[in-house]
């Protein structure tokens, strides 16, 4: 296995990934915060059979824009010789790993130009974390304007994200296309990420109940939207030490639905709660209608 170049600065960036467009080649980006998993890793993957013989870039950047008042952003994980040797692993192309100063040459202030999201923002994790969507699409914009990816693969898990990049992909005629990627899960159901590292013996025992409440959802979205919200709510409280955040039963582009919608209508059900001091989200595809 070859080793990732590593490129720290735009020029660097630009220069390993010339020879790349010069061959006509396509370039896949895999946007991340490093602490990187197997649920990344599969991300890669997912990047590498889009783009062949193509460039593979992983960027690794903690985003300060996206992080509000009394979040994790000190303590967010820097892994950064693991994640390269993961990137290598997984036959990775570039790694760009910027610092803040690169990425906001300008500074992170208030006076910077920023992505402003839609509506879909304001609800969910941007009612519970303001301004955390903003943060989030300014740095994807970013990225995508310094790599100019032919795919920009995501995972489900960030459900929310990912419909806000498709829709900004698309609403700004980027020409980028936008992969959402399946949530892995350990055998337990517990959705991979980063911020499991957090978690006591004890607590990640008890996060399982949060896909556990997906699945009982899962389970009863047949019948409509009040039982499908009944069963995974039953779950949640059944265990005392999940402080729930939201619980949300929506359309798939996350707009509201009634109670009772058609037969077959996708939808998706969404999961925030604090497990000890760490916030997790999780959500699943259901399908609804009266059964």
């Amino acid at each position: 296995m070859t080793a990732p170049v590593v490129a720290s600065t735009r020029a660097e960036l630009a220069a390993v990934l010339a020879a790349s467009r010069a061959a006509g080649h396509q370039v896949g980006l895999v946007p991340t915060m490093g602490a990187l998993h197997e649920g990344h890793a599969s991300l890669m993957r997912v990047a590498r059979k889009h783009v062949g013989d193509g460039a593979v870039v992983v960027s690794i950047f903690v985003n300060p824009l996206q992080f509000g008042a009394g979040e994790d952003l000190d303590r967010y994980p820097r892994t950064l010789e693991a994640d390269l040797e993961l990137c290598e692993r997984e036959g990775v192309d570039v790694v760009f790993a910027p610092t803040v100063e690169e990425m906001y040459p300008g500074g992170a202030g208030a006076d910077m130009t920023t992505v402003e999201p839609g509506a879909v923002a304001d609800v969910l994790e941007g009612a519970s974390r303001p301004g955390h969507f903003r943060g989030v699409l300014t740095v994807v914009a970013k990225l995508f304007g310094l790599v100019r990816p032919d795919v920009a693969v995501f995972g489900q898990k960030d459900y929310q994200q990912l419909a806000l990049i498709t829709r900004m992909a698309a609403d700004l005629c980027l020409g980028i296309d936008i992969v959402g990627a399946e949530t892995q899960r350990e055998p337990d159901g517990l959705a991979l990420s980063s911020r499991n590292r957090y978690l006591s013996g004890a607590e990640r025992l008890a996060a399982t109940t949060l896909s556990r409440a997906l699945r009982a959802a899962q389970a009863r979205a047949a019948y409509g939207l009040p039982a499908a919200r009944w069963a995974a709510m039953s779950v949640l409280k059944s265990e005392p030490s999940v402080e729930i955040d939201y619980l949300a039963l929506r359309a798939a582009d996350l707009g509201e639905l009634p109670d009772y919608p058609e037969p077959g209508t996708l939808g998706r059900v969404l999961v925030a709660a604090r497990v000890g001091t760490t916030r997790l989200i999780d959500n699943l595809e259901i399908v609804l209608g009266k059964a």
